[in-house]
């Protein structure tokens, strides 16, 4: 979904009282000086709901609704908490309590004394989302007025917050698409259509991925009807090595031949999360003209049980030429990334790699719907990219990598298997990841299998997709890989 129409106004106190549709205020103890306007017009109603002893259950960040207002033409006010030094944190949640009293009639929104608004509008942004398929199309919000003495201005400081929220919404339409509407095919499609933004994108189809040696990812794919695929990105803002995004793709995961139960299959469409996030990152970056040189890669696969399906205890050989036993064929995506990560590392020598994957399992059981599992095989990058996720409010927790855990994906007959069983799943599959990471190469594999679709609503998105991953990663890129 496009972002709502958000405009910036210059403030018309004249034109207060007629305005129609949502009118938003801020207050804390005290209303400030556009609060008082309003309330001097609804006759002392705001200092009134801001002395009453049920204000102070209204956390920094929330708000109440006076429906009907006094004095308005609007159909309501809506008055937030907000502390006079808030943080990112308090303004982001203040813009999504506002986003999520929207409606189609519209807002007006007085924000005058807001520091920093940029905040306070991405919250806006983000939450606004709104993801509906039904034959009925979903009431969506009407235009939000923001009103600042400096709109130009103002507008000019928001843009790349609200580029980067578009680039969100990018990463949830893809990942809550249906896998009969997002194929692999029509993935590409999308990615390639980014080429308009300043993206170099190109497509490798099946002939030159087996030409490549990339059987690990054809292997995952050889059951379906949809082809696999690996598009390349390019963001060239800066010369010199990139920084690599490395994303899982698997459009519908079955789990192959070894087939998952059938209750909650329907959420495998969002087994493509970690490309979508790599697509959104590239998407922000190419938005806002990054002074930096990323590349994104991502394996477009779709995992289906069939005649011609790979099958466990088959053995496929990978790009980098070591031989891996399928265990089980729903340990597909440290397959496709196999291949992908190791491409990346022979075509482009990236300065680092992080690669996304909605991966195992074993990361929801580990951490639940609040934090990514990271692995990594280098501390100060490692640190760099949890201090990113951390900056953004994105959950993200290391995980530990040691050498004991090789031993469960040793192989009788192969180099590796892929899959270790049930324990430490989540770390086996990055033991396995780090075998075709070249020594010296500077490393981060990210499980988003809780974040990318939680199983509610957030402070950030509606239930569905969360799109997380890309604020985190457009912050790494601007704190470690610009200028």
């Amino acid at each position: 979904m496009a972002l709502p129409d958000i405009q910036f106004i210059t403030p018309d106190p004249a034109a207060l009282a007629a305005h129609t549709g949502r009118v938003v205020v801020f207050a804390d103890l005290t209303l400030d000086a556009e609060a008082k306007r309003v309330d001097r017009l609804m006759r002392g109603a705001l200092t009134r709901a801001v002395t009453a002893d049920s204000w102070d259950s209204v956390k920094p960040g929330e708000g109440l609704t006076l429906a009907f207002p006094t004095g308005l033409s609007a159909s309501a006010v809506q008055l937030i908490r907000l502390p006079r030094k808030a943080d990112a944190e308090v303004l982001l949640k203040a813009g999504a309590t506002i986003a999520k009293g929207l409606k189609p009639e519209g807002a007006l929104v007085l924000a005058r004394l807001v520091k920093p608004l940029p905040a306070l509008i991405e919250g806006l942004a983000l939450r606004s989302y709104v993801y509906s398929r039904k034959a009925e199309a979903p009431k969506l919000p009407g235009t939000i007025q923001i009103a600042h003495p400096e709109p130009e201005a103002t507008a000019t400081l928001c843009a790349e917050v609200l580029g980067r929220a578009e680039a969100v919404h990018f990463t949830r339409d893809l990942v809550n698409d249906p896998a009969n509407i997002l194929t692999t095919t029509e993935f590409a499609d999308r990615l390639l259509a980014m080429t308009a933004m300043g993206l170099s994108v190109e497509v490798l189809d099946e002939p030159e991925l087996e030409k490549l040696g990339m059987r690990a990812l054809l292997g995952v794919g050889q059951g379906s009807e949809s082809p696999t695929k690996v598009v390349v990105m390019q963001w060239k803002g800066a010369e010199g090595a990139p920084l690599a995004l490395v994303g899982k793709g698997v459009v519908f995961d079955t789990g192959g031949i070894s087939i998952k139960p059938a209750g909650g299959m329907e959420e495998m469409i969002m087994d493509m999360g970690g490309a979508a996030v790599v697509a959104g990152t590239m998407r922000a970056l190419a938005a806002r003209k990054a002074k930096a040189h990323v590349v994104g890669l991502v394996g477009l696969v779709e995992n289906m049980p069939d005649g011609k399906a790979q099958r466990p205890g088959d053995v496929v050989t990978s790009m980098k030429g070591d031989t891996i036993e399928i265990i089980n064929t729903d340990a597909e995506g440290r397959l496709v990334l196999a291949d992908v990560l190791w491409y990346a590392q022979e075509r482009f020598a990236p300065r680092a790699i992080v690669d996304l994957a909605t991966l195992t399992g074993a990361c929801l059981v580990a951490l639940g719907f609040e934090n990514a599992a990271v692995f990594s095989n280098d501390d100060p990058f490692c640190a760099d990219l949890l201090k990113a996720a951390q900056t953004q409010g994105e959950g993200a927790w290391r995980m530990p990598l040691s050498p004991a855990y090789d031993a469960l994906i040793k192989s009788r007959m192969a180099d590796m298997k892929n899959t270790g069983g049930r324990y430490g799943g989540a770390i086996t599959a990055a033991q396995f990841l780090q075998r075709f990471i070249k020594d010296g190469q500077p490393w981060a594999h990210i499980d988003i299998a809780g974040v990318a679709y939680p199983s509610t609503d957030t402070t950030l998105a509606p239930k569905g997709a969360s799109g997380w991953g890309v604020r985190t990663l457009d912050a790494l890129v601007r704190a470690k890989f610009e200028g």
